[in-house]
């Protein structure tokens, strides 16, 4: 039985507390457990927080010399492990293995819920890590497995946004597209879904969407094409010191509403040039009612044949820029605002071009 949906995310940081802060402050997620040396665990410190279906750890190295630490000194503050939900963690693993992934803990009982629920983890694209972990059946925010947490009372005010798991953006070096794709599609059963070259003036980057047969994992793996110009795809490789997440996409169901609330409560988002707006009707077609509240709020649109999306990126919050956050909302549309690349482009280079006259 392959993984059936993204567990949680882990990022591991410098300052725990600032990178939770803003989780909670910013974006609207509730801390739901910690573990430290309060619980037994003496090289590290983490925070289990939880937003509507998402679910994220942050995680802090308490001594140097610790994979933590390493981690955090090479990549900056970024994502080190996706865990993924499985029927048969042994099953999962094995296949894993099998396709080429590397075994970095074998199946082992959980520590928190005992011999009943199995974990493993195996290894991913550059070094990020697949903790595999049994299925709850409950509903309930899975913790990582291979520590002891305590469970911190209930919140009962959420005040941002309850977002599902998009998808994920996968940042990798050059070359490496196809092969990674392959990997994915024969380790965890998460086949081609989706493929598109885009340029964007003298620079391009190719992409392949991978995904698993119910959507509950979708991978959005990208490569810099290194025959044209260093673009965005290099800078973040390059402050990452490899491949990486840059960023994890949250689905809402108003994104105007979500933009505003957390613009209230202090996130900075991409903004847009004006000019964007003015060809807007052009690119998607019939939005002038909504088209007043996309300028306000700076979010995009894109349309495929299935219908739209509109989407907005915040800045990123952590010191070298490796990871930041999409908020997207879909109404009907599968892709995932390609579009928008070259139609930013074009907007911004309109509006230099006004400017020069």
């Amino acid at each position: 039985m392959p993984p059936s949906a993204i567990a949680y995310a882990e990022l591991y940081v410098a300052d725990d507390r600032d990178a939770a802060g803003f989780l909670v402050d910013s974006l609207g997620f509730v801390p739901l457990a910690v573990a430290g040396p309060a619980t037994g665990t003496h090289d590290r410190r983490s925070t289990v927080l939880r937003s509507g279906e998402v679910t994220l750890v942050v995680t802090q190295a308490l001594r140097p010399d610790t994979d933590v630490a390493r981690y955090v000194e090479r990549h900056g503050d970024s994502i080190a492990d996706l865990a993924f939900t499985c029927d048969d963690v042994r099953s999962c693993f094995d296949r894993a293995v099998v396709a080429g992934a590397r075994a970095v803990q074998t199946p082992t009982p959980s520590r928190r819920t005992g011999q009943d629920a199995w974990f493993a983890t195996v290894s991913g694209f550059g070094e990020i890590r697949h903790t595999l972990v049994a299925a709850t059946g409950d509903g309930a925010a899975p913790l990582p497995p291979d520590r002891d947490w305590a469970l911190l009372p209930t919140a009962t005010d959420h005040a941002g946004p309850r977002p599902f798991l998009d998808h994920v953006a996968v940042c990798l070096e050059a070359g490496t597209l196809r092969s990674t794709a392959e990997f994915y599609e024969a380790a965890f059963d998460m086949p081609y879904y989706s493929s598109e070259y885009i340029e964007v003036g003298e620079q391009a980057m190719d992409s392949i969407v991978v995904r698993n047969a119910d959507g509950g994992i979708t991978f959005t793996l990208i490569e810099p094409d290194d025959t044209r110009l260093p673009g965005q795809i290099n800078q973040f490789l390059a402050a990452h010191d490899g491949p990486g997440v840059q960023h994890l996409a949250f689905l809402v169901d108003d994104i105007v509403d979500s933009v505003r609330s957390l613009g209230n409560r202090g996130v900075a988002f991409l903004r847009t040039p004006g000019a964007y707006y003015d060809l807007l009707t052009e690119r998607v077609g019939a939005m002038a009612d909504a088209i007043s509240d996309l300028r306000e709020t700076n979010v995009l649109a894109d349309r495929d044949e299935w219908g739209y999306l509109l989407q907005i990126f915040t800045r990123s919050p952590y010191p070298r820029g490796t990871l930041f956050y999409e908020y997207i909302q879909r109404n009907g549309a599968r892709g995932f605002g390609s579009s928008n690349i070259k139609a930013l482009y074009e907007a911004v280079e309109r509006e230099r071009e006004v400017a020069g006259r």
